[in-house]
């Protein structure tokens, strides 16, 4: 029997690339987005069926995974990747963007992992892959809103695989760097305001670092390869790192003095 995952945030990048990939090599996908009937079509669609889902939305959830259950007998695993950026300056940021920020990376993952942990708490099996980021260990200029969900999402996550762990249900965490994705057009909110002129130069020089970066960073396909990796290594690895710089900054990010990253990080990213 072909073994099936649910995945959030399937119409574009990351997660359309692992919709791909898992039905490519023989699973069933649960593609879910906030708008389906906008999607293009899959490769596959004998093994793709799409649902509406959006992770701020509980009721969603409960119907996506009720008809993905109904529709393929079970699910084996659950991709966490819809995801928000705001990004900015955090004196601008208004409090409906800061709560977006945490509901959809950080609530969002919680209610879709609590509506299907009774699914797999029954089957005694299950791999909950939840998306953080480099920016889930490292932080970035005007990016404070974005790391503080994802550093949280980090610490859920570690925490998490602990508990489930006796109930055969396995945590795994991705941690892509700079991917070529449209996370900079259509999921990025950014935040400034001309109110703030004592910020202008900064956000300049650095928004347009991060921008470059984000240009030549690597393919979706290189993650979702990472996440076919973590669902099917049935290794107790709980971190994969994937897509420059998150192999190598990782590391030296324990490795080197605050101070000395930090001189790093602002010599990349505050360069004019």
């Amino acid at each position: 029997m072909s073994k099936t995952i649910f995945i959030t945030g399937a119409s574009t990048g990351i997660g359309r690339a692992a919709a791909e990939l898992f039905a490519a090599k023989g699973w069933n996908v649960a593609a879910t987005m906030r708008n389906p009937e906008g999607s293009k079509g899959y490769n596959d669609q004998s093994r793709v069926r799409t649902y509406r889902l959006d992770v701020t939305d509980r009721v969603s959830i409960e119907a996506a995974v009720e008809d993905a259950i109904r529709d393929f007998g079970r699910i084996d695993a659950v991709l966490n990747n819809a995801g928000y950026g705001a990004v900015g300056i955090f004196e601008a940021s208004t409090p409906e963007q800061v709560r977006r920020q945490f509901e959809t990376n950080v609530y969002g993952t919680m209610q879709v992992i609590q509506a299907l942990l009774p699914h797999f708490r029954g089957s005694r099996e299950g791999t909950i892959i939840n998306v953080t980021s480099v920016g889930g260990k490292v932080t970035f200029p005007l990016y404070s809103l974005y790391h503080g969900s994802k550093w949280a999402l980090e610490g859920f996550s570690e925490s998490l695989h602990y508990e489930l762990k006796p109930l055969g249900i396995n945590v795994k965490i991705i941690e892509p760097g700079v991917i070529k994705t449209d996370f900079y057009s259509r999921s990025e909110d950014f935040i400034n305001s001309g109110e703030l002129p004592e910020y202008q130069d900064y956000v300049k020089v650095v928004r347009s670092s991060m921008q470059s970066a984000g240009a030549n960073g690597v393919a979706p396909e290189a993650v979702a390869a990472s996440i076919y990796k973590a669902a099917t290594d049935r290794s107790n690895r709980l971190r994969y790192a994937v897509g420059s710089p998150a192999p190598w900054l990782l590391p030296l990010r324990k490795l080197l003095p605050e101070r000395w990253f930090f001189a790093i990080v602002r010599a990349n990213v505050e360069k004019k």
